[in-house]
C-alpha cells in the first residue's frame, strides 16, 4: 500500500493487535482500541496492565491492524515502532473513546474518559517500520 492508502486504511479501522515484549522475552499480544494523533498510533491502558509494564521496560511494539474474512479480501498493515508515554491523556483518552463508540457525542464522551483516565497511561507509537499488504490486487 502507498502511504496514503496505509494513512486512509488507519483512520478507518478501529481496534489493532498490539504486541509487548514480556520480560522472559515471549510475545504479550491484546486487543486494542486506538486513535490517531497527527498520524501515529494513539492509546491508554490501564497504569497496571501487563502491556504498560513491558512498555516502560521495553518501549519496542508491532501494531497490527487487518481487515477481510476471505483470503482474496486480506488486507493490513503491520507497525513496528517504540511506544512513548505522552502527558496529553485526556485528548489520547478522547481519541479512543471516539473510536469505540463512533456518533457518540463528545459531552457524552468526557465523564468516561474523566473517570477512567485517572487510572490510565496514554501512549504513541513512532513508527520504525511499515509493512502493508492487500490480497484485492493479487487477481
Amino acid at each position: 500500500m502507498s502511504d496514503d492508502e496505509v494513512a486512509a486504511f488507519l483512520e478507518e479501522a478501529r481496534k489493532l493487535q498490539l504486541a509487548t515484549i514480556n520480560p522472559d522475552g515471549t510475545p504479550h499480544l491484546v486487543t486494542m482500541f486506538y486513535g490517531l494523533d497527527e498520524g501515529r498510533i494513539a492509546f491508554w491502558s490501564y497504569a497496571k496492565a501487563q502491556k504498560v509494564r513491558n512498555i516502560e521496560r521495553d518501549p519496542r511494539v508491532s501494531c497490527l491492524v487487518e481487515a477481510g474474512a476471505d483470503y482474496n479480501e486480506l488486507r493490513g498493515i503491520l507497525l513496528y515502532g517504540q511506544a512513548e508515554r505522552v502527558d496529553n491523556l485526556m485528548d489520547i483518552g478522547m481519541l479512543v473513546a471516539r473510536r469505540m463508540t463512533p456518533g457518540v457525542a463528545d459531552e457524552l464522551l468526557l465523564p468516561y474518559v474523566e473517570q477512567t483516565g485517572r487510572k490510565r497511561v496514554a501512549y504513541v507509537v513512532e513508527r520504525t517500520k511499515v509493512v502493508s499488504w492487500d490480497h484485492r490486487r493479487l487477481t
